[in-house]
């Protein structure tokens, strides 16, 4: 667990061929089965050439994106360009999947209020009123609990701001409001809320709507060229 790490925990498994199953008490006593196999290291390689950026948004339509199964309710809707989560509820994903890609997003929130943009459903870039506030991985920008970005460029609730994120591998750049506050650092590993633990594979685009309102439009991505 991502925010335990300095709390007691104990572990007894036994190594069955490139997998490790056994059990753990958690700091709380609580007994947990787990499974684990070694994260793929996930090698980077600059792409020679990316493709030309795709919409993945409607103007008036949710085409391409669902909730997880297991939601109860869908409270996204789109209109005019501009996706929408008006209040807690569901998160959000494209039916598509990526590895390596060039996202494009724009985003809109309230007072107080936050979100997350997932990158193959696996690794959260923090969306979240930050405005004024000590740069750090939990505040915008920051990818949760692991990369804190060099400068907190969050503007005031209620004004549109941008992401440009590349992501080849594990290696992440952020570009925040015309900034780069992250440079090609590597995430080590999956952040709470993830979709999977499945990083050698590619995953979707995937948007926290559980925290509070949101609104996110201009949402396109590149893919490397063969």
């Amino acid at each position: 667990p991502q925010w335990i790490g300095s709390q007691y925990m104990m572990f007894t498994g036994t190594v069955n061929g490139d997998a490790m199953e056994g059990n753990l008490l958690d700091h709380t006593g609580m007994p947990h089965a787990f499974r684990g196999v070694r994260a793929p290291k996930l090698l980077y390689a600059e792409p020679e050439k990316w493709s030309k950026p795709k919409p993945l948004l409607k103007e008036n339509a949710l085409d391409g994106w669902m909730v997880p199964a297991g939601s109860d309710t869908n409270q996204w809707f789109v209109k005019d360009g501009v996706l929408t989560s008006p209040a807690s509820g569901a998160n959000l994903m494209t039916e598509e999947k990526f590895m390596d890609f060039k996202l494009h997003i724009e985003f809109k929130y309230p007072e107080h209020s936050n979100s997350g943009v997932y990158l193959r459903g696996r690794y959260e870039v923090q969306v979240e009123d930050s405005y004024g506030k000590e740069p750090s991985s939990v505040y915008l920008g920051g990818v949760y609990g692991f990369l804190t970005p060099n400068e907190n460029v969050a503007k005031k609730p209620g004004e549109w701001q941008t992401y440009d994120i590349t992501l080849v591998g594990r290696r992440v750049t952020v570009v925040a409001n015309g900034k780069t506050i992250i440079h090609r650092q590597i995430i080590p590993g999956i952040t709470g809320g993830a979709l999977d633990s499945k990083e050698g594979e590619p995953g979707p685009i995937y948007l926290q709507g559980d925290h509070g309102p949101v609104e996110y439009r201009n949402i396109t991505i590149a893919i490397p060229e063969k």
